[in-house]
């Protein structure tokens, strides 16, 4: 039987093939036929050069920055803060010698990438981890070089976590919404509302948590209209939920402007959450102070990301939840209530975005200004898609943003080469990188952004 013949002997027309994918980083893909000895049927292999040409590219950045430009003089990294009860020693390294050392592992790091995909093997995720956090180490030193100040290792990772909280329960809305199969695009929208109400329900009752619980109902509310439109009207999604995030950032800027600024001490002066030390894993050096030093909102994040990724894959619930968003019409044929399904769970995903945006009035700010949220549910957007529509990996992209956001602080204060115009670009430069580069061929849910009409 020839390639073109199907398993019931119909003819059509296209070669009976197997398709493998390397989607493991930045690049092009090149592919090739080899016989399956097996079956004698040809086997298409797609090579994915994505990680070792993005690899090749940081590895000559290293190059020019850290050794043909590289700095003289010592770097100093501080480990821990005064308050600590364990104090670990400072490190010095010499930043020249650092940077050759490091650039030289980079290189290494990519010819292995090369050889790995060249030998139809996929690159594993530590390895770009591991020359990220290379290239990293090699950029604080160049920067830190000869300077004054050290760098503070653990008010750099306490300011990303803070920086990322927003964006984790974005993330997790996004991820939770999309996997049922509507486009979260509102995520700006549901943060920002959210914000607003937490601030103004908190001023009055001057009890953050009624604040907190207002701020999930304004969340669900702005993912009422997107399901009802998106569901029930079938209007597009992605249109839906940039008309909700324009509607939403005026909305506030009136009230805010017509209401809140005129009586600021009534409705815009919420009491925030204190700080809650969690004895004996608060005195972990470095780890200590970055996680377990927070407040609740912080605490009910790392709750909300184990819950959703134990819920979303190892739950009669979350089997459910997949099934709508890849496969509406087999789901309903085992009796699943394809719209209904996907309705409240847009609604859970507003009310667990909408806690993010609790955590800018609550926990970080403590008052309610014009459009606050300053594009992050738009960099939430982009995490879900960079994470793969997993919570897990979602997260960690998240903390990789917040990292991005707090890196151009840390570096103000030290006295950085750097202009600092690139450094307030650093964040979106990396978001646009990450969903356009980095991503590449990552497939989302099949039936998401499609609405489920039953025939």
């Amino acid at each position: 039987m020839s390639d073109s013949m199907n398993s019931s002997g119909i003819d059509t027309g296209v070669p009976d093939v197997t398709r493998t994918l390397d989607s493991s980083g930045p690049g092009t893909a090149t592919q090739h036929e080899h016989p399956d000895s097996s079956s004698g049927l040809a086997t298409t292999v797609v090579k994915s050069w994505k990680a070792p040409i993005g690899f090749a590219v940081f590895t000559l950045i290293a190059l020019v920055l850290f050794v043909i430009l590289g700095r003289d003089g010592d770097s100093t990294f501080s480990l821990s803060a005064d308050s600590d009860l364990i104090q670990l020693p400072d490190i010095t390294v010499a930043a020249r010698l650092t940077g050759i050392v490091v650039t030289v592992l980079m290189a290494v790091i990519t010819v292995v990438a090369f050889l790995r995909v060249r030998a139809d093997r996929r690159v594993p995720l530590w390895l770009t981890a591991l020359l990220g956090v290379l290239f990293l180490f090699a950029f604080l030193t160049w920067v830190d070089a000869g300077a004054s100040l050290p760098v503070q290792v653990p008010g750099l990772l306490v300011g990303t976590v803070s920086l990322s909280v927003p964006l984790i329960f974005g993330a997790m809305g996004g991820v939770i919404s999309e996997r049922v199969g509507v486009v979260n695009v509102a995520i700006e929208g549901q943060l920002l509302g959210g914000a607003f109400v937490a601030a103004v329900v908190a001023s009055i009752t001057q009890q953050p948590l009624l604040g907190l619980v207002a701020a999930a109902i304004a969340g669900a509310a702005v993912s009422f209209v997107l399901a009802a439109f998106a569901i029930k009207y079938l209007v597009d999604q992605v249109i839906v939920g940039v008309v909700l995030n324009v509607l939403v950032i005026g909305l506030t800027n009136f009230l805010y402007s017509q209401v809140l600024s005129k009586n600021a001490e009534l409705l815009n002066s919420p009491p925030r959450f204190d700080r809650i030390n969690i004895p004996i894993l608060s005195e972990i050096p470095i780890i200590g102070p970055t996680l377990f030093r927070q407040t609740i909102i912080v605490y009910l994040m790392y709750i909300a990301v184990a819950a959703v990724y134990f819920a979303l894959f190892h739950t009669k619930w979350g089997l459910r939840v997949r099934a709508v968003g890849e496969h509406p019409q087999a789901a309903d044929t085992v009796g699943i209530n394809v719209n209904s399904t996907r309705f409240w769970n847009v609604l859970l995903a507003g009310a667990i975005t909408g806690f993010g945006g609790a955590y800018f009035t609550l926990g970080s700010v403590g008052a309610f200004n014009k459009e606050m949220t300053a594009g992050a549910g738009y960099i939430a957007l982009a995490a879900v898609i960079f994470g793969q529509w997993d919570p897990i990996r979602a997260t960690l992209a998240a903390l990789l943003f917040g990292f991005a956001s707090n890196l151009q602080n840390a570096l103000g204060i030290i006295g950085s080469p750097v202009p600092s115009e690139f450094m307030l670009m650093l964040p979106y430069l990396l978001t646009i990188f990450a969903v356009a580069g980095l991503v590449g061929r990552s497939r989302g849910p099949a039936a998401s952004g499609r609405p489920y009409i039953k025939s």
